[in-house]
């Protein structure tokens, strides 16, 4: 608890709504912990964040002198700044520099997972060796693998598959076919199936195979496409004599339903009889067809457009006992908007209710992107109202679609407000709402306010993309603002070097391309 009275600051907290217990297809867990609801957290996070100083970051650290933390407290606060990198990591530092620190491995795993997400993997590392020399703070195969998945988030999988390779050298226990398979399911989420496959062949024998290695493989191959050769893996498993269970064959159904092409009608009609053949295969192996293989069946008819089919789908679903969940009903709600029907939506949207089954921020996103179609600002601001009032708050995503939606329509006051309310819910901007924010306004002239809001972005520690500094910059000097970029870049160099000065231990890279 606190134990000096904090009074409110002026401006809105910045908090982002992530659930962090990350589990894979691999059945790995991560074991980060979920944001909770904490006055404390959000009070500590309102003073890092109000008293923040891009040129001297470790300022807002020094208003917690007498506030007692709680290893709970400490990683609740950095969930809230998961997307203030900077500020996160002068709170850790200043928390290090306690006289007995009430850090723990969630708390470095937290950090490094931070700091990978901005690409800062040197400091990451270094984090690492720090554990390892620590005598009651043991890095844990939960602290690699974080890293390891930011690595290959980042596009670098060779690096990936060597600090994968060097978790032992740190680790009490070999590590084992979970989290081999977690290697494996992130290399293929993220596109990298040959490097995977690669993998597998090589490391096999060493960390042996299950089920669970094979499905993974066969969703990759799905990702990419290549159907032939997730049913080549799918042969290879039951020849190994590894039976396939539902999920396996889910994952192969996905692939054929969602990747394939749905136009011209014949090719729907073909990966219709495709989907079928999957259904029979799984009866035959004695394994019954559940929710998720009627749901991705639903999805592509969803993609096609074929709104009846999906009320069918549907229909025959509950016929068969089968309660269909939050995605079966936002695939169909997204359907039946995206075909005009928004009154039958809308009615859908009650059935679901009536059923016991909360829509999500996906299934009334749904609805924003129609209402974007169809420059129906009133409808979009009566049911962004109807959320903020509901059970079901706007996620990062609702407030983008909004936010692009009101930016071409030019009702910049409209903007001001969705902003506003970003700013103070439990999302969050994260760095597609800064981009989206920066192009809209450039889109529109106003170079005064994309400037502000790109020197922003990168005080809380984003890395713009490429073309959001070329956007920027051949704006301001088509409009004649030379000298405009010219104050704009000496700010972001003084940015640049000031913060490295604070933190000279670390290898930081500069937040600019």
């Amino acid at each position: 608890m606190l134990k000096q009275k904090i009074s409110p600051p002026v401006f809105p907290l910045l908090l982002r709504r992530l659930s962090t217990t990350t589990t894979t297809a691999s059945g790995f867990s991560l074991n980060l912990p979920k944001l909770e609801p904490s006055n404390d957290a959000e009070l500590i996070t309102q003073i890092l964040v109000t008293n923040h100083n891009p040129f001297h970051f470790t300022e807002s650290s020094l208003q917690l002198h007498g506030i007692s933390l709680s290893p709970h407290l400490i990683d609740q606060t950095l969930l809230r700044l998961r997307h203030n990198s900077k500020i996160a990591l002068s709170f850790f530092q200043h928390i290090r520099s306690l006289p007995s620190p009430p850090t723990t491995l969630t708390s470095f795993n937290l950090i490094i997972d931070i700091l990978g997400k901005v690409r800062q993997f040197d400091v990451a590392r270094q984090l690492i060796v720090e554990m390892e020399h620590h005598e009651s703070l043991k890095p844990s195969p939960s602290t690699f693998l974080i890293l390891v998945k930011r690595l290959i988030a980042a596009g670098l999988t060779r690096q990936a598959v060597r600090a994968f390779d060097d978790a032992p050298c740190f680790l009490e226990n070999r590590l084992g076919v979970d989290e081999f398979a977690f290697l494996l399911d992130t290399l293929c989420k993220y596109g990298h199936t040959k490097l995977a496959v690669g993998v597998f062949n090589e490391r096999k024998e060493t960390f042996g195979c299950d089920e669970k290695v094979y499905t993974i493989l066969i969703a990759g191959w799905c990702k990419l496409r290549r159907i032939d050769m997730a049913e080549r893996f799918l042969a290879e498993m039951i020849e190994s004599g590894i039976e396939p269970n539902v999920v396996t064959y889910n994952v192969l159904l996905n692939g054929i339903c969602r990747t394939a092409s749905l136009h011209p009608e014949e090719r729907f009609e073909r990966n219709v009889r495709n989907a079928e053949k999957v259904f029979d295969e799984m009866r035959v192996r004695g394994i019954e067809p559940d929710v998720t293989s009627f749901s991705i069946v639903l999805h592509m008819y969803s993609r096609a457009h074929k709104s009846e089919l999906c009320l069918d789908k549907l229909r025959l679903m509950k016929n068969k006992g089968i309660s269909p969940t939050v995605e079966t009903y936002t695939s169909v709600v997204k359907c039946l908007c995206s075909c005009g029907r928004l009154e039958e939506a809308e009615e859908l949207l009650e059935d679901m209710v009536g059923d016991g089954i909360s829509p999500s921020s996906a299934t009334y996103n749904c609805f924003f992107k129609e209402y974007r179609g169809r420059k129906d600002v009133a409808g979009a601001m009566n049911l962004y109202k109807k959320m903020k009032g509901g059970l079901c708050k706007p996620n990062t995503h609702t407030y983008n679609v909004l936010l692009g939606t009101f930016i071409n329509l030019g009702k910049m006051e409209i903007v001001e407000e969705i902003w506003g309310d970003l700013r103070g819910s439990e999302t969050g901007p994260d760095l597609d709402s800064y981009t989206c924010l920066v192009h809209g306004l450039c889109g529109k002239d106003k170079w005064k306010e994309a400037c502000g809001y790109f020197v922003e972005m990168i005080e809380r520690g984003f890395l713009p993309q490429k073309l959001t500094f070329e956007t920027l910059y051949r704006g301001l000097i088509q409009s004649n603002k030379l000298r405009t970029w010219r104050r704009l870049k000496k700010k972001l160099d003084e940015e640049s070097i000031t913060f490295g000065s604070e933190f000279q231990r670390y290898p930081f890279e500069p937040y600019k391309r």
